[in-house]
C-alpha cells in the first residue's frame, strides 16, 4: 500500500468514525431500534492518558493504535478536556518512530528499491504530535538496536525505561491505555 493511499486510508477511517458517532448520536431517537442508542454518555472535564505500546497490531498495513490515539486526541480537543496524553513506544511497536533512513535500514529496505521506502507512518505520528500527543521511544529499546537521536523522527522524545516511564505516569494519575 502506499503512503499516500495508507494515510488516505486513516484520514478516511477516522472521518467515518467521527462522522457515524455524531450522526448516530443525533439521529438515535429518529431511528427507533435500527439506531444506535447511546446509554452511557461520556463527559469529561480532565483526562491525563498514557498510551503503553509495545507491539504492533496492524489493521491491513496500519498500525490500529494510531487509530485510537487519534481520535482520543480529536475527541478530547472537540469536548475541549484539559490534560495530557503521552504515548510510550518500546518493543517492536519503537521503529514507527525512525525518519526515513533508519527505518529503511532497520526494515532492511534497500537503497533504490522500487517498493515503498521510507517511514510510511511518518507524517501520522508527526499529526499526532501537532494534536498534542506527546511521542516517547523508550531508552533501553533504543540502546538495543543501536539507535540515537538523529534515528528519529523530529519531535520524538526519549526516556529511560518504557516500563518505569508507564508506571511513573501511572503513579501521577495518568489512565493506562495498553495497545
Amino acid at each position: 500500500m502506499s503512503k499516500t493511499r495508507s494515510v488516505a486510508v486513516v484520514l478516511v477511517a477516522g472521518f467515518f468514525i467521527g462522522f457515524g458517532a455524531t450522526y448516530l448520536g443525533g439521529r438515535a431517537d429518529a431511528q427507533g431500534d435500527q439506531a444506535l442508542h447511546i446509554d452511557i454518555p461520556v463527559k469529561l472535564e480532565k483526562a491525563n492518558v498514557v498510551f503503553d505500546i509495545g507491539h504492533l497490531v496492524l489493521n491491513g498495513d496500519m498500525p490500529f493504535f494510531l487509530g485510537d490515539m487519534d481520535l482520543l486526541a480529536t475527541d478530547l480537543s472537540r469536548w475541549n478536556v484539559k490534560g495530557e496524553t503521552i504515548a510510550v513506544f518500546h518493543g517492536d511497536a519503537a521503529y514507527l518512530l525512525l525518519n526515513d533512513d533508519s527505518y529503511d535500514a532497520n526494515r532492511r529496505v534497500q537503497t533504490g528499491h522500487p517498493i515503498q521506502t521510507g517511514n510510511p507512518y511518518r507524517k501520522l505520528i508527526s499529526r499526532l504530535m501537532e494534536q498534542g500527543i506527546q511521542i516517547e521511544l523508550c531508552g533501553a529499546t533504543a540502546v538495543a538496536n543501536r539507535w540515537t537521536n538523529k534515528d528519529l523522527l523530529p519531535g520524538v522524545k526519549v526516556n529511560t525505561n518504557a516500563m518505569v516511564r508507564v508506571t511513573q505516569l501511572e503513579q501521577q494519575g495518568f489512565t493506562l491505555i495498553y495497545e
